[in-house]
């Protein structure tokens, strides 16, 4: 199986993991920053997805607890599909995945490995990304 990237946006940082070669565990990475250029945003995404020669994106989907897709959802999908066809010509594939309680699991996962609040804070994006990318790895 070829790798896989999964990413978490959020409005001022987009959390990242990666998939082993496997494709059976997920590993965060450093989060990026936004840049307040979506399309530069887009292409730091595109740097990950080339350096670990993924084939496909896997984006989180804020869902509602009761299921509903609100703005965050709408705005999360929206921007998937404009990742998606900057990243079609590369011949990778962008799903989406309902996210729902992934920052609370990784917040508490974070927690229970003994990280402090300010520790959490700046790794939380990317662990709620790798805990995405797992659940979506389980799937398959």
């Amino acid at each position: 199986m070829t790798r896989a990237v999964a990413i978490d946006l959020g409005a001022r940082r987009i959390g990242v993991a990666v998939s082993d070669s496997a494709g059976t565990m997920a590993f965060p990475r450093p989060r990026i920053d936004r840049s307040g250029d979506r399309a530069a945003d887009h292409r730091a995404i595109a740097a990950v997805v080339d350096e670990v020669g993924a084939a496909v994106v896997v984006v989180g989907l804020p869902i509602s607890l009761d299921g509903r897709h609100g703005a965050a959802a709408a705005a999360a999908a929206a921007e998937a599909e404009e990742l998606a066809a900057g990243l079609a010509q590369r011949g990778v594939q962008v799903e989406t995945l309902d996210e729902r309680l992934t920052t609370v699991s990784a917040t508490a996962r974070l927690a229970n490995a003994g990280r402090r609040s300010p520790e959490r804070r700046a790794t939380v994006d990317s662990a709620a990304a790798t805990v995405l990318l797992q659940s979506w790895l389980d799937r398959r």
